[in-house]
């Protein structure tokens, strides 16, 4: 029994005079002495990932102002007034006014205009092929000229390059300029010139 007892105590002393130069117990002392809370890079990281992280709240709000805004909405869509064609027409029994009853025939059937709250375009062509699209942030001045005794009208939208777009014989061109002048952020006070002719 002496012996066991002796030899159980002589195998425990290097355990214990040498467990410092265990490779575990080195370990396990670091993590103890370099607690994570206390590692500047894992705060930064910590407060990089948390600040990235919006409140559902935010995040839901975030979009549905990009949604709004990226969301084109129609202010007008349509074609050239009827009472155009309608007095080149009658008109166009005589044969100088045969030019003008042409133009507004093709203005009638393959010309387009369409407004919405991002751009204007003009449609035209045949088959629709020619298309035009500017937006409102080029826009410089606009103008317009009433037509026969004001029903319809032409708008003359200058761009910032100098380039004017005439719009011929549309339909509330009043609204139109305004609606334009409004989007471009210009003041709304319209150029009208007196009422001219067809």
């Amino acid at each position: 029994m002496a012996t066991a007892a002796a030899t159980t105590s002589s195998a425990c002393i290097p355990f214990s005079s040498h467990h410092h130069h265990s490779p575990y117990s080195i370990t396990k002392l670091s993590f103890t002495r370099r607690p994570i809370s206390k590692s500047p890079r894992l705060l930064t990281t910590k407060l990089h990932v948390s600040s990235s992280k919006p409140t559902p709240t935010t995040a839901g709000a975030g979009a549905a102002t990009t949604a709004k805004k990226n969301e084109e909405a129609i202010f007008f869509d349509g074609g050239a007034h009827y009472g155009d064609l309608l007095a080149n027409l009658i008109l166009g029994f005589t044969l100088l006014w045969l030019p003008l009853t042409l133009a507004a025939v093709f203005r009638a059937f393959y010309l387009r205009y369409r407004f919405t709250n991002l751009r204007v375009t003009v449609i035209s062509g045949l088959t629709g092929q020619d298309r035009s699209d500017f937006s409102y942030d080029v826009v410089k001045d606009v103008q317009v000229v009433p037509r026969f005794i004001g029903e319809w009208g032409d708008v003359i939208i200058t761009l910032r390059d100098g380039t004017k777009v005439d719009l011929r014989s549309v339909p509330k061109f009043r609204e139109i300029a305004k609606y334009c002048l409004s989007m471009a952020e210009k003041p709304v006070v319209l150029k009208e010139s007196g009422v001219k002719g067809f």
